[in-house]
């Protein structure tokens, strides 16, 4: 397995929609999901490649000076519980702290609303992501939306 950052626009968005077409148990909404596809292209972009096949991404983005959201992340089913998110968020984590920022930030739906989520709020919390804040209507009422962040330094 192989991390790559991709810089081409075009690359990005086929990547992402590869993968998150995949997965509409969590990426159900389509305008939501062809929104992402969309915006990927802007973000700083990670790739996992099977040989030469793409099987997940990550996406980053700056929300202040001193820290990026990880706004967008995807891994094919099949490829699920193999290491490749946490071999995303490391070489996120590496590159990110090598441009100097000093936190790493998620959102995701709050623990215990969704059985789903909560295995993605016990992934995130298992590379070391503290929970920071909770705000109830960010999305919406039936979506809590739970914040992580973490230290590069």
């Amino acid at each position: 397995m192989e991390i790559r950052i991709v810089t081409d626009k075009t690359e990005k968005q086929q990547i992402a929609r590869s993968v998150l077409e995949t997965l509409r148990q969590w990426f159900e909404v389509e305008e939501a999901r062809e929104d992402y596809i969309v915006k990927s292209a802007d973000f700083l972009f990670f790739a996992a490649f099977d040989k030469d096949r793409p099987v997940g991404f990550l996406c980053l983005k700056e929300t202040g000076k001193d820290t990026m959201e990880l706004c967008l992340m995807g891994v094919l089913k099949e490829y699920h519980r193999k290491g490749i998110g946490r071999m995303l968020v490391e070489k996120a984590k590496k590159e990110t702290a090598d441009m100097g920022y000093s936190f790493l930030q998620v959102k995701t739906v709050q623990m215990g609303i969704y059985e789903d989520y909560d295995e993605t709020n016990r992934f995130y919390r298992s590379l070391g992501f503290k929970a920071f804040e909770v705000f109830p209507l960010l999305w919406d009422e039936k979506n809590p939306c739970q914040v992580y962040v973490m230290s590069l330094k």
